[in-house]
């Protein structure tokens, strides 16, 4: 038989392992946000360039982090909040670097992934606890993987949507005002950038859809009932009401421009919204929610 102290001795030693290395991570994500500010202002793509390549660090390191969490827990590593805001993290920087290869010289958009990813992981580190939890009754349903990996997986992708629809915004206006180049974005080039945000908030919302479905279907499972307007179920709806809004209003020549722009930055708001605002505002007004065990 195994014997106890030696397992609590194993378990303490990895969670400590687990923090300084999340901690690292957290201090990556930080810099490579430094560095892309200074690509802003300097308008030169060597920093920019330095930091995406530092990301691909803290990526590849947040991956191993996250398999340290799942021996520990032996368990998929997203039952609590503090596991869900790592999770979030390194998906939505994951996605921005996959998707960012096709853009050699354009980094902008690597701001508010490096921001999101650096402050996820300090909200984890210290506001929440990192103690390996048992899995709870509520989250012991065969649909709450699918739930999680779906909506986390739509979540990364409208980050880095949103973060390309910024630059958009912000670059447009230099290039007609008679600038060939900004950013190394050359002005042929920007609409290509803008029906790329397109094409991935195109590929995220089916993603959140069987994410809200599957999530019924747990809820169901957790609660014997498939929908019961909690706080969070509400704003999921929300979340993808704004983004069927903008997916449509690009269909619509009058709307495809600013207006589709401003639906998707709105979109990105609710996502916000939905993974973590909505617990802090049913806590501090005390709204019942079945989805506060997470916080």
């Amino acid at each position: 038989m195994p014997n106890l102290e030696a397992i609590l001795s194993r378990d303490a030693y990895l969670l400590s392992v687990e923090i300084k290395l999340f901690w690292f991570v957290a201090l990556l994500y930080g810099t490579c946000l430094i560095l892309h500010l200074i690509h802003l202002i300097t308008r030169k793509p060597g920093p920019g360039r330095l930091g995406t390549n530092m990301l691909w660090g803290a990526v590849i390191m947040h991956a191993g982090l996250i398999l340290l969490r799942t021996f520990e827990g032996q368990r998929a590593p997203f039952q609590t909040l503090y596991e869900s805001l790592s999770w979030f993290a390194w998906s939505a920087s994951a996605t921005y670097l996959y998707v960012g290869r096709k853009w050699k010289d354009i980094y902008l958009s690597g701001i508010l992934v490096s921001a999101l990813s650096m402050g996820a992981c300090l909200y984890a580190l210290l506001a929440r606890s990192p103690a390996v939890e048992p899995l709870s009754p509520p989250l012991q349903s065969y649909w709450f993987e699918w739930h999680v990996v779906l909506a986390f997986l739509s979540y990364a992708v409208f980050v880095v949507s949103c973060s390309i629809e910024i630059v958009y915004l912000m670059i447009k206006p230099s290039l007609k005002k008679g600038f060939n180049t900004e950013y190394g974005l050359h002005i042929n080039n920007l609409e290509i950038f803008h029906k790329q945000s397109f094409r991935l908030a195109l590929f995220g919302f089916p993603l959140l859809t069987f994410g809200i479905f599957s999530g019924a279907a747990w809820a169901n499972d957790a609660w014997g009932r498939y929908w019961g307007w909690d706080p969070k179920e509400t704003w999921s709806l929300i979340t993808w009401t704004m983004f069927a809004m903008y997916l449509h209003s690009m269909s619509i020549p009058k709307w495809k421009e600013l207006p589709a722009s401003v639906f998707n930055i709105l979109g990105f708001i609710c996502m916000l919204m939905t993974f973590i605002g909505v617990n802090w505002l049913a806590r501090l007004l005390g709204i019942p929610s079945l989805h506060l065990y997470a916080m």
